[in-house]
């Protein structure tokens, strides 16, 4: 069955509500305030059974200025608009502004209701045509210029069957929403139902819900706690699942309605993140009595949410009316938002025949970086966005994401892809080097430009890591780690590394990173300081100097001092008896043979008679004793050591 909503709009009292009555047989003003007061003050819900079995969900907007943020609210998920003009006062301020909101956020059909019709015979013959032309002069340019207009009465049935049939045609050009893209629902109602608990409603914009899903609702101020959906209805019918375009109530327990807001929106989980800034393509209207400067403040309205916003311009100092342009969207609060939502921003003071409506447009990016005004490759990246294909916007999404990368269920909610849709992109993207998988358990991906720049990074850092310590072998891997950005996941870095050590770029050994073709201590200064080093322990014999004495011996920097005693040790020049303690390699030697000789004598040795072998305290015995241990020369048995198999051969 084609899901369609159908949307009312127009001036406070000019008879919407009773028309979707008299249309669909349902009161949608649910509200006690609302029966006694006669106007409607939230949306109201109504279903409508057309010719074709088609079930259109409707939805009833307010028409009071006070109310607006409702009929915004609505608006967001309509597919075709009945903008109502009463017969009586033809059209009014509200009327403009809810065409203006229509426009703004997207409303792609419609057709006029020219309620009241009872009325037309004592109003004059002359009066219908003249309001013919006023709806003709207030519609032109815009999406409703040339659509029906259709005398209709509620309280007669005058023209209802010719309004029903309008409604199924335009109906059936409707495109449906995408199912399968991230779930967006955004929230308009939330209330207890007794046998069922929480329920939350509002029109599915995206994706599809069933029972059993796991979802959140954002934004969250003390963080989104993880609900099962427990049930699900359609226009009042319970159902496996919603689909995108479907008017939708979702049961969720373990919430109190109490805790859900306005404004809020039921997403799955890991998916869309809140969002504090939004780039947006925004249209000032053509009727603003002045243009929008850079940085105004305004209130946006964006699902069902209100929020302050500030609009930094990023490609001039401010918008004319009727122009469109690149922007920022700096927010008060934060939203949920997806990527080609539409929205509106209204004022703090009323336009003269039209109400607060100044603007609107749509997102083109959700939780953005905040960006600098005139900056080429900025404008660069949003044109993409605006209007580019589905790689190129994955590609861009990726880019925005920066080192820390995005799992495929973080794109999803950034471009509102299907996730076949995202994945085909991936696939493609990653063939040319545009996007590279970096963690395959997450399938969580950067852009290949990232990449590209992150790995410039760390050959730079060996690089300079070499110029400023030439005698050191290679860059520790967690220093060189400390060269990216903070955000860089631990896995990509690995996965640089590997590409690089790939390449030939870079070499890696053990716990450190070398460039190609590096040399440790390949220069004159590097070589004097390593003999220095060594003749100071060959000095030294078996009493050498502790290696935090040796810089001040040798006239060199710690650093160096222990990165020549790693090439002597290299070359067999020294020896490493512990952490401090190194040892002039020839007389090491010279004591292992007196040691084994010792032995192969006695059989054993205890540690005094080592100690007058070596002819030293024991802050230098004891470590060469288990130096000798450990280049199993020796095997200590209780207070004593005997030969081993190496002692002997």
């Amino acid at each position: 069955m084609k899901r369609v909503v159908v949307g009312t709009a127009g001036h406070i009292d000019h008879g919407k509500s009773s028309l979707v009555r008299a249309l669909t047989g349902i009161d949608p003003d649910r509200l006690r305030e609302e029966k006694r007061r006669g106007i409607t003050i939230e949306l109201g819900f109504a279903h409508l059974a057309l010719p074709d079995g088609t079930v259109a969900g409707v939805v009833d907007v307010p028409g009071h200025e006070r109310f607006v943020r409702a009929m915004a609210a609505g608006a967001g998920g309509i597919d075709l608009v009945v903008l109502v003009i009463a017969a009586d006062e033809g059209v009014m301020p509200q009327t403009r502004e809810h065409l203006d909101i229509c426009r703004l956020l997207g409303v792609p059909r419609g057709l006029v209701a020219v309620t009241k019709s009872d009325l037309l015979p004592e109003l004059g013959a002359d009066w219908l045509p003249l309001l013919e032309q006023d709806i003709r002069e207030a519609t032109k340019g815009t999406f409703l210029e040339g659509a029906a207009v259709l005398p209709v009465s509620s309280a007669t049935g005058e023209g209802l069957d010719r309004l029903r049939a309008e409604i199924a045609r335009l109906a059936g050009e409707v495109t449906e929403r995408p199912a399968d893209g991230p779930v967006f629902l955004p929230i308009d109602r939330a209330f207890s139902m007794k046998g069922f608990g929480t329920v939350v409603t509002g029109t599915l914009l995206s994706g599809q819900i069933a029972e059993g899903d796991e979802a959140v609702l954002l934004p969250s101020p003390q963080g989104a706690p993880v609900l099962r959906v427990r049930s699900v209805q359609v226009h009042g019918k319970g159902a496996p699942r919603a689909l995108a375009g479907q008017r939708t109530a979702v049961n969720l327990p373990g919430i109190e309605p109490a805790a859900i807001a306005r404004g809020q929106a039921l997403v799955h989980a890991g998916v869309v993140p809140a969002s504090s800034i939004l780039d947006a393509e925004l249209t000032l209207l053509p009727a603003a009595p002045r243009p929008l400067k850079h940085r105004a403040k305004l209130l946006l309205h964006v699902g069902t949410a209100q929020v302050p916003a500030a609009v930094a311009l990023l490609d001039r100092a401010e918008l004319r009316p009727g122009e469109t342009a690149f922007a920022q969207l700096r927010l008060g609060e934060p939203v949920a938002a997806l990527p080609g939502q539409r929205f509106i921003l209204r004022g703090f003071t009323v336009l003269e025949g039209r109400g607060k409506t100044v603007g609107g447009g749509r997102v083109l990016a959700i939780a953005a970086p905040r960006r600098r005004r005139g900056r080429p490759d900025a404008l660069r990246q949003l044109e993409v966005l605006a209007r580019g294909d589905a790689d190129a916007r994955v590609a861009a999404v990726l880019e925005l994401a920066g080192p820390a990368g995005l799992d495929l269920p973080g794109l999803v909610g950034r471009t509102a892809l299907a996730p076949k849709a995202a994945q085909g992109a991936l696939d493609r993207l990653g063939a040319k080097g545009g996007a590279v998988l970096f963690d395959r358990e997450r399938r969580a991906y950067v852009g290949g430009p990232v990449a590209h720049e992150l790995a410039r990074r760390l050959v730079a850092a060996v690089e300079a890591f070499h110029a400023g310590r030439p005698l050191a072998a290679g860059v520790g891997r967690e220093e060189l780690r400390g060269s990216l950005p903070p955000i860089t996941d631990p896995r990509l870095f690995q996965r640089l590394l590997a590409q690089l050590a790939e390449k030939g770029e870079l070499v890696v050994e053990g716990d450190h990173v070398r460039r190609k073709g590096h040399a440790a201590a390949s220069g004159a200064g590097a070589g004097a300081l390593k003999e220095k080093v060594a003749q100071a322990l060959a000095r030294g014999g078996l009493t050498p100097a502790w290696l935090a004495e040796l810089p001040l011996l040798v006239g060199g920097a710690p650093e160096d001092v222990q990165a020549v005693l790693k090439l002597l040790l290299a070359e067999g020049r020294v020896v490493r008896a512990s952490a401090e303690l190194w040892f002039d390699a020839v007389a090491v030697g010279a004591l292992r043979e007196r040691l084994v000789a010792f032995l192969r004598e006695r059989r054993e040795i205890t540690t005094q008679e080592f100690k007058d072998l070596v002819g030293a305290t024991r802050k230098h015995v004891i470590p060469l004793a288990e130096y000798f241990d450990r280049e199993k020369v020796t095997l200590r048995v209780g207070e004593k050591r005997v030969l081993r198999g190496e002692g002997r051969a």
